[in-house]
């Protein structure tokens, strides 16, 4: 059975016939959306009420993420737990002091199906559930877009965007319009395990990019993300990092990264034998940075915290070591890491990536998904730095370096761009 709503119709009848996914749903009380029409064809079963109403799955999730990156991270978070009107308070407060609106959504695969939310300010949340869209499928078809897009040997081919739009039907179409209809922005996806290194810029419904319509965010949960913004338009940047490694491959561009991003926007840089942990603590306290830019390897692995890491001059500092470096005092609004490799698709690998805003201490966090070229990572910084002067929000000012970057004709393939994302606060 479908809404009684023509444009949320005519995306999910998109979205079966790109799919072949049933479709059961949970609609809020929205007279333009809630009211059931006339039964469908046999393919699309019959919407159900659901065991939880969308705000009390909201609280479930938010609950149970949280404590998916405590026990990740061994430890407590001292945040609290936001529920929906929480939710929805804070992201219209946020377009007012940054005139982006807002929306979150929730992506949870289950065994049974696929749980989508969507939060926005100006409406109550929308819930739909995918039947015959098991968590393990929609999972393959992540994992078969993220190999397409993070191969290097097809860098300078033509993107094979099958699983892109299939995602893009899953995760947007079935919503798509209303998000047109709030005059939405800026998406801030939380999701569940074996999604969290989806990079979903990326995704593709036909005629563009993802990243061409919205500026996009990864959060740990919304309980977990600083809501206190500031504009960092003339922030300056302590920047830093290395260009040889003793047991790592050699990242040749850094010294000239530094160079640029200093010059662009002031601060101070600081390479090799000058990359200690000792240094960078000295620096902040003789002056206050409010973005620290590391061009350094950093790897998320499978397996416990203590194996994924930040690589200084001459030693490796864990991410259960990450709260040492005090970026609480003060606080960094962001951490810049312009050589992050992920293990795609591992769960302990993607708890490391997603929740390194929350475990660091700074509000967020710009990371890539997998190693990208030296030139294409220098592009893209440049560009995100220069954009970071005039937008209002990060991830405004990385989705538009995303955008230029994939205009040029040698850089256009997702795996120059779409690795890159912004972690934490979107803001």
């Amino acid at each position: 059975m479908l809404v009684n709503h023509p444009h949320l119709n005519r995306a999910l009848l998109t979205l079966l016939t790109i799919t072949g996914i049933s479709l059961t749903g949970a609609f809020r009380a929205h007279p333009a959306i809630a009211q059931p029409g006339p039964t469908e064809p046999s393919t699309v079963q019959k919407t159900v009420t659901p065991a939880l109403k969308p705000a009390e799955l909201i609280v479930k999730e938010e609950t149970g993420w949280t404590k998916d990156y405590e026990k990740y991270f061994e430890r407590h978070f001292e945040t609290p737990l936001r529920n929906a009107p929480t939710i929805r308070a804070f992201l219209g407060n946020i377009a007012r002091q940054t005139g982006k609106k807002s929306a979150v959504i929730y992506l949870v695969p289950t065994p049974q199906q696929l749980e989508v939310l969507l939060v926005t300010s100006d409406a109550d949340p929308i819930h739909l559930s995918f039947a015959n869209a098991k968590g393990e499928d929609v999972k393959a078809i992540a994992k078969a877009f993220r190999q397409e897009v993070s191969n290097p040997n097809s860098a300078d081919s033509i993107p094979d965007l099958a699983s892109a739009q299939r995602l893009y039907a899953l995760f947007i179409a079935p919503i798509a319009e209303e998000l047109k209809r709030q005059k939405i922005d800026t998406l801030m996806f939380c999701v569940g395990a074996g999604l969290r290194s989806v990079p979903f810029a990326a995704l593709h419904d036909g005629k563009q990019f993802l990243i061409e319509q919205y500026s996009i965010g990864l959060i740990p949960a919304f309980s977990l993300i600083d809501l206190n913004y500031e504009s960092i338009k003339r922030a300056k940047v302590l920047a830093m990092g290395a260009s040889e490694f003793k047991d790592l491959n050699p990242l040749p561009s850094v010294p000239q990264e530094l160079w640029a991003i200093v010059k662009g926007r002031g601060g101070n840089s600081f390479l090799n034998t000058q990359f200690t942990v000792e240094n960078l603590q000295a620096q902040r306290q003789k002056q206050l940075y409010p973005i620290i830019h590391l061009a350094t390897h950093a790897r998320f692995q499978p397996g416990n915290v203590e194996n994924s890491y930040l690589q200084f001059w001459e030693q490796k500092v864990s991410l259960n070591q990450l709260p040492k470096l005090q970026f609480k005092l003060p606080v960094v609004d962001l951490l810049v890491l312009s050589a992050c490799q992920t293990a795609l698709g591992n769960p302990q690998a993607e708890l490391g990536f997603a929740g390194l805003a929350i475990q660091s201490g700074v509000k967020s966090v710009l990371g890539s998904l997998w190693n990208v070229s030296d030139n294409g990572t220098f592009q893209l910084m440049a560009q995100f730095y220069k954009q970071l002067k005039t937008s209002p929000t990060k991830a405004e000012a990385l989705r538009k370096a995303q955008v230029e970057i994939l205009k040029q004709k040698d850089l256009s393939h997702p795996y120059n761009w779409s690795a890159f994302t912004m972690i934490g606060s979107p803001w």
